[in-house]
């Protein structure tokens, strides 16, 4: 009897499986179907946004025939030259000129090329900026920056969101308290953005006091020995980890404390309560694991928004990253620039959203990739 019921259940199972499989496999399908056309639409959108739907190339020629006709006035000042010859001259370095930057094509053909090139990360040459040695392919400018950013957001944002977390669950145990009403009272200030604190931070650590340096990554001249660079790397980074960090602590903080507040109130913790479990279980077991798909896609977004530097506080210090790169390169019109940042920003966050869905169904029973109920 034993062997019969086993030999039926066996197709059951199988066919159990065969349909969590196709699931998934539709579902991640389907996600990355829709992840694919929303970079597209995204990335053709900053291309627009990026040349003003085109508004830019005018500018671009605007700005070439006065440089060229100042060129040449400069060469044919002490030369006799006709009027005609000076013009055909003009025209001929304006049109060289023009097709290097290749607005001899339309705006709406180059966009649809820019979109393709940038899709396959194909990031081409800068028009106006260049890295430290001297290139202009976006790919080495960009990466060139990328570690000073990382250094800058890396430190600050992580500390930032640990210590938050941390204060926050601290906080939400003793709702009510002297420092519960402080956090709640000081939660305004983080609507000053990070450059305003940063120039508070300047005047008073930097002009006043000179215990702190007023911007930049390092002295110059550099320290020769490694030790003392580093040193004078974290010297340098203070002052601009410490105005991202209080620009957003206390909101960060009170965000976090209601959100663990809300949890702490549900009828499944007052039943872990009534039947005498320990505070420190009850917060691990039915505060935090709850909370753990939040958590983790704060997390995670946290980490890829590293990637876009903060662009006024990193000008404001002379930080050289990412944020101010991308700075330059709006004021440049650099579209080349821009939209390398964007696509490696969406291809990021793509991959990110496309794992959350995985990660979410490890740390939470409740969740089925693909959702059904197999």
């Amino acid at each position: 009897m034993t062997s019969e019921l086993s030999e039926k259940e066996v197709p059951k199972v199988e066919s159990a499986t065969s349909s969590s499989i196709k699931r998934i496999a539709r579902f991640m399908g389907f996600r990355v179907i829709m992840l694919i056309v929303t970079i597209v639409i995204g990335v053709y959108a900053t291309i627009l946004i990026a040349n003003m739907g085109g508004y830019v190339d005018t500018i671009m020629r605007n700005n070439i025939r006065e440089t060229t006709i100042m060129e040449v006035a400069q060469l044919t000042a002490n030369k006799a030259i006709a009027p005609e010859a000076r013009q055909k001259m003009v025209q001929d370095m304006i049109d060289l000129e023009e097709k290097r930057l290749g607005l001899d094509t339309p705006f709406v053909i180059r966009s649809f090329n820019y979109l393709w090139n940038g899709l396959r990360l194909e990031l081409g040459r800068a028009q106006y900026m260049v890295s430290d040695s001297g290139s202009r392919t976006v790919r080495l400018i960009l990466l060139e920056r990328l570690p000073a950013t990382l250094l800058l957001m890396g430190s600050s944002q992580l500390i930032l969101f640990f210590v938050s977390v941390f204060l926050a669950l601290m906080l939400s145990r003793s709702y009510g308290s002297f420092w519960d009403k402080l956090v709640i009272a000081l939660s305004p200030t983080s609507a000053a953005p990070p450059w305003f604190y940063g120039i508070f931070f300047i005047l008073i650590f930097a002009a006043i006091l000179k215990v702190l340096p007023f911007g930049g990554m390092v002295d110059s001249p550099p320290p020769d020995t490694t030790i003392g660079y580093a040193l004078n790397v974290l010297k340098h980074l203070i002052l601009p980890a410490s105005s991202l960090i209080v620009a957003a602590l206390f909101f960060s903080i009170y965000n976090w404390r209601t959100f663990f507040l809300i949890y702490s109130s549900e009828d499944y913790v007052e039943m872990a309560k009534a039947k005498g479990l320990n505070a420190r279980d009850i917060e691990r077991r039915y505060i935090l694991r709850p909370t753990l798909p939040t958590i983790i896609t704060n997390f995670a977004l946290l980490l890829i928004g590293l990637w876009t530097g903060a662009t006024i506080t990193e000008t404001v210090f002379l930080w050289p990253g990412l944020g101010r790169t991308i700075f330059r390169a709006i004021g440049y019109y650099d579209t080349a620039v821009i939209v390398g940042s964007t696509i490696i920003y969406a291809y990021l966050l793509a991959f990110t959203v496309f794992l959350l869905d995985f990660v979410y169904a490890l740390v939470d029973p409740r969740v089925k990739v693909g959702g059904g109920n197999n």
